[in-house]
């Protein structure tokens, strides 16, 4: 089998304009996470406080979960020129996204079923050592929610728009759309530190309530109802990341309409259209028309042009004979 020519290839690098930025910095976090969790297990051991080594323990599992998308980020930006990955590997993101918010959605499952056995029998509480390692756990999880702020909607960058030219054969033009769509990797790592920092902020009022008036129940009610929050927030992961991975269209998405409306103009009619999300800003399109007067494909790449989420487009043609 011969292979194809150099100037009919291209490549399927579908990452997200700041991919290497936002992989830089997750890291960073792990390393944050990683480090405190074996601080809280040390000093916990060490200085025999429960409280410490149970919220080093909390920690590990949210550290998992942002190794998981860390190496997601290394894994896509290693592979994304395999031909193998018939797309690239944009979706890997949101596929590590949907892996945390299963794991977000079993840490809110542990809370409140902890919290309710706490609160159907009461424990003593080191108010002012849990408060500490509360307001400790705290500081770090908002310096990690400040180095992954996704601020995606402020920045525009460069990506390589593939256009394949079907039915005709013509080469691949290229053009430089913006970034407008979410990293949902970097969006579940987010929501884990949110989710860890809420759970502190829960924690605090609780315990500095119960010190001073003495109301052990109201930690356990705290944690019952940072579980349901976090739940929530699971619950709109999931939707996020399994509409990706599913090629759902969001009802609220306007790239399908806006084909139409660049295409059908004249006697031009869509048969068939077909888009999918192919990574963090890029979509892929399927167009299928018919017409009286047929054009190479490239005429039609050329009124899509200004689609800047469009980055592999695939155009079939279909002579309209007259009766």
């Amino acid at each position: 089998m011969k292979s194809r020519p150099d100037s009919m290839s291209h490549e399927h690098v579908f990452l997200g304009d700041r991919h290497a930025r936002n992989e830089r910095r997750i890291w960073l976090v792990v390393a944050l996470t990683a480090v405190m969790m074996v601080a809280e297990i040390g000093a916990g051991s060490i200085y025999g406080s429960m409280a410490l080594v149970a919220d080093g323990w909390h920690m590990s599992t949210h550290a998992s979960a942002l190794l998981v998308a860390a190496l997601a980020y290394v894994f896509a930006r290693r592979q994304a020129r395999n031909p193998r990955f018939t797309f690239g590997t944009g979706k890997l993101g949101d596929l590590a996204g949907f892996a945390s918010a299963i794991i977000l959605a079993l840490i809110a499952i542990l809370v409140a079923a902890e919290s309710a056995f706490r609160l159907a029998r009461p424990v003593s509480i080191d108010f002012s050592q849990a408060i500490l390692v509360a307001v400790v756990g705290l500081a770090v999880n908002l310096v990690s929610a400040w180095l992954l702020k996704d601020d995606h909607h402020h920045h525009h960058g460069h990506h390589d728009h593939h256009d394949h030219d079907h039915d005709h054969g013509h080469p691949h033009d290229h053009a430089s759309p913006g970034q407008r769509h979410t990293d949902n990797n970097l969006r579940a790592a987010y929501v884990h530190v949110l989710a860890d920092a809420l759970t502190s902020v829960l924690a605090i009022a609780a315990l500095a309530l119960g010190s001073l008036y003495g109301w052990i129940w109201l930690d356990p009610l705290m944690g019952i109802v940072g579980g349901i929050v976090i739940a929530r927030w699971s619950w709109g992961l999931l939707k996020a990341t399994g509409t990706v991975l599913l090629d759902v269209v969001p009802s609220d998405e306007e790239l399908p309409e806006e084909i139409r409306a660049a295409i059908e103009t004249g006697t031009d009619r869509i048969t068939d259209l077909h888009v999918w999300q192919v990574g963090p800003g890029h979509h892929a399109a399927i167009v299928a028309l018919v017409t009286p007067e047929p054009h190479e494909p490239a005429f039609y790449k050329q009124k899509l042009s200004a689609l800047v989420d469009l980055s592999h487009v695939t155009i079939e043609v279909t002579p309209l004979r007259a009766a």
